[in-house]
């Protein structure tokens, strides 16, 4: 099972790593995401506490916008561990988080009662919410990040000289390695898989199966017999290996994988996600069959045009970068043609509605309604169809296969080039 220390491998040195903590701590808590990594390390947990006559507690911070198949599993291991469980912390709380597909809105809240009707899921039962959190160091909307070191020194204040255990491994990403690696970082007893928490008197962070890889969490899962989430084999058949396989939170950095993955394996529940949130909030994008249909929304009345422009921009890059970055590039040579020969250095959101049908006046509105009407060309913008822009959408016809269709388009031009395109064998 992977790396080899002298006489043992790397399952006997987390088993090891479990034993040192069990017996240097009286009370210990597991972070647990519902993913392979924290999964494995939970039931490792389970089978030396077990063998120790111990117990312990688990976090389990529920994001709302979650693949049912984890919530499934989390319940599982739930009852699976439900022995050696103490406390299971089941966290349905308004938590800010990154929105990365929006820079109208870059923070999201879940669980917020004021988007109920949005809620990806209904809210579980028996989990700490708004109405029954007792701890008064939670503050409505507060950054997840914060959450974790508070509730550190909540568990401390409680329990004192504790343990959390945290299922990340160094392979995973660069941050995480540096968070292992780390000169700077105080240690229990010189053990390098150990970190203290900062702010904190004697809480330590411990990662028992840092030094893992992929292929170790799997054979450990084979070799075992442990629980794990189905979600993993889904991926696998949906074409990602088992490198590629992540239960990143859907608007996150990695959100236009993290959409796609809820798209086709848990189509149930994609359009929710969708909805959930500002800058993906546009199904009639994804569900639509052509790259070349209009976008049907309408401009809410608290975004000037600029942002709404943006936030156009934002949801076809959803659903097809290139073309957004198509439509930037056009959109960029717009503004720098007007500051240039007509000296206007920042363009107004509107002005005159006949000058800007006339293509006389430049405006954000412009630009809003060229991107409305998905005008490939951006003819609505003074440009005309080049040569360039054809092969851009044999690209994109390469790369999307059966979604550019004539019908869509009412553009003559692009209607023949479409047309043109679904004539040609992908």
């Amino acid at each position: 099972m992977g790396k080899v220390y002298t006489d043992k491998n790397v399952l006997e040195a987390a088993l090891e790593r479990y034993e040192i903590i069990f017996k240097e701590f009286d009370h210990i808590y597991f972070s647990f995401s519902g993913g392979k990594d924290s999964s494995v390390m939970v039931q490792l947990a389970a089978k030396v506490a077990r063998k120790l006559n111990k117990k312990f507690d688990i976090i389990f911070i529920d994001l709302e916008a979650q693949y049912k198949a984890s919530i499934d599993h989390v319940c599982e291991i739930k009852e699976e561990c439900k022995d050696v469980i103490d406390n299971f912390y089941w966290v349905c709380l308004p938590l800010s988080l990154r929105n990365a597909s929006s820079i109208i809105q870059p923070k999201w809240i879940c669980w917020d009662k004021n988007d109920k009707h949005k809620w990806v899921r209904d809210m579980p039962k028996d989990v700490i919410n708004e109405d029954n959190c007792t701890w008064n160091w939670f503050k409505w909307g507060m950054e997840f990040e914060q959450f974790i070191v508070d509730f550190a020194e909540w568990y401390e204040t409680k329990h004192g000289r504790s343990a959390a255990g945290i299922g990340i491994r160094s392979n995973e990403s660069l941050n995480r390695f540096r968070t292992i690696i780390s000169d700077k970082k105080e240690r229990l007893n010189g053990y390098p898989w150990t970190t203290k928490v900062q702010a904190t008197k004697e809480v330590y962070n411990f990662y028992p199966i840092y030094d893992w890889e992929t292929e170790d969490i799997w054979g450990a899962v084979s070799m075992l017999d442990l629980k794990y989430n189905y979600i993993y084999e889904l991926m696998y058949k949906n074409g990602l290996s088992i490198h590629e396989q992540r239960l990143c939170q859907p608007y996150g950095d990695d959100q236009r994988n993290g959409i796609d993955q809820f798209r086709y394996i848990e189509p149930e529940t994609w359009e929710k996600v969708l909805n959930r949130v500002h800058g993906v909030n546009f199904s009639n994008i994804y569900a639509r069959s052509s790259l070349l249909g209009n976008i049907k929304s309408e401009k809410p009345e608290n975004m000037s045009w600029e942002q709404y422009s943006v936030f156009l921009l934002e949801s076809l890059g959803l659903y097809a970068p290139e073309l957004r970055d198509h439509y930037y590039k056009k959109i960029k040579t717009f503004l720098t043609w007007h500051d240039e020969k007509e000296g206007v250095k920042i363009i107004p959101d509107t002005t005159d509605l006949k000058m800007e049908n006339a293509k006389k006046a430049a405006s954000w509105r412009r630009v809003a309604r060229a991107l409305e009407k998905n005008d490939f060309w951006m003819t609505r913008l003074s440009f005309s169809q080049t040569k360039k822009d054809v092969e851009r959408l044999f690209e994109l016809k390469k790369k999307y296969a059966n979604i550019i269709y004539g019908k869509d388009t009412d553009q003559k031009h692009l209607k023949q080039v479409a047309e043109r395109l679904n004539k040609v064998k992908s």
